[in-house]
């Protein structure tokens, strides 16, 4: 009679104990969510607040540096009272010159993808070319290298002079400027092809299309995207020299414009604007460049 009551009793108590044990899970899947969540946390702290706190201390110095007088220059405070526009409303558009920065850095953008664009199918082309035969690197790797060290804005008469309209010549700018980075990189990457791959595609009879696509882009994926990445900071640089001499509706243009009209705020203004920008876009070539090249090493 016992045995059956203690088996009675076991049996009832078996849902109790499932109970229990489903109770103990869950609260510890919340814990280990609520850890991995702090440490998100933290970690996204560990890496805006340093930020956060040096702009502070720089802004401070700045406006102490800045609010004496005689000062030559705008404090933050300043800044902020003259040309809040520009700052509160990007996108205002009050006449054919009078429009928000960030209608002039979607102009500039605009043409800084075109010539970015065109360096990167070209570059990446010639660097092909250059990386796979001996014969053009002799002959066209001199050339380059010496027509990489001519300034960008060396470049612009001539553009003025073959295209006679700003907006190619600036595009031809950022072009000149970008595409020598991506041809050398990419032309190191190729030549860097591990021989073993080279090996396997001769097993394989991989014909020159194959190899091109399964074996030689994927190997020289990372250093062709060093290149990109050093290509893209180049062009946002031309891109503001060049429009200061080109004239048009671009952010180069508007810091010439406003240094003429003695607006410093305004110049300040734009000079965070390119920062911010050209930290986005190299952020951006290196988000693509790690969805690319993952699992393969990187420079």
């Amino acid at each position: 009679m016992n045995m059956t009551v203690r088996k009675a009793e076991a049996v009832e108590a078996l849902p109790v104990k499932k109970a229990a044990e489903v109770v103990r899970l869950k609260a510890r899947k919340a814990s280990l969510a609520d850890s991995r969540l702090v440490a998100s946390l933290s970690n996204a702290a560990a890496r805006v607040i340093p930020p956060l706190v040096m702009l502070g201390l720089l802004l401070i110095v700045w406006e102490l540096l800045c609010s004496k007088p005689g000062a030559t220059l705008p404090s933050p405070t300043k800044i902020w009272s003259e040309a809040r526009d520009l700052i509160v409303d990007p996108f205002f558009v009050a006449g054919p010159q009078d429009i928000g920065l960030g209608w002039r850095v979607l102009t500039s953008l605009q043409r800084v993808m075109i010539g970015y664009g065109l360096a990167g199918v070209i570059g990446i082309a010639l660097g092909t070319l250059i990386g796979q035969s001996v014969w053009a690197m002799r002959g066209l790797d001199p050339i380059f290298q010496v027509l990489r060290t001519i300034s960008p804005l060396a470049w612009l008469p001539i553009s003025l002079a073959a295209f006679r309209d700003s907006q190619p010549s600036a595009i031809f700018v950022i072009f000149i400027t970008s595409v020598w980075p991506i041809i050398i990189n990419t032309a190191v990457g190729i030549r860097n092809i591990p021989e073993d791959y080279r090996n396997v595609a001769r097993v394989l009879r991989l014909n020159q299309f194959e190899f091109f696509t399964r074996i030689m882009i994927p190997s020289a994926a990372p250093y062709i995207f060093t290149g990109l990445r050093i290509g893209i900071g180049l062009s946002w640089l031309a891109i503001v020299a060049a429009e200061m001499l080109t004239g048009g509706v671009g952010i180069g243009f508007f810091i010439w414009d406003a240094w003429n009209s003695s607006r410093l705020s305004d110049i300040v203004v734009a000079l965070v604007y390119i920062g911010m920008i050209g930290f986005l876009l190299d952020r951006l070539v290196a988000f693509l460049a790690s969805i690319v090249t993952r699992g393969t090493a990187t420079n």
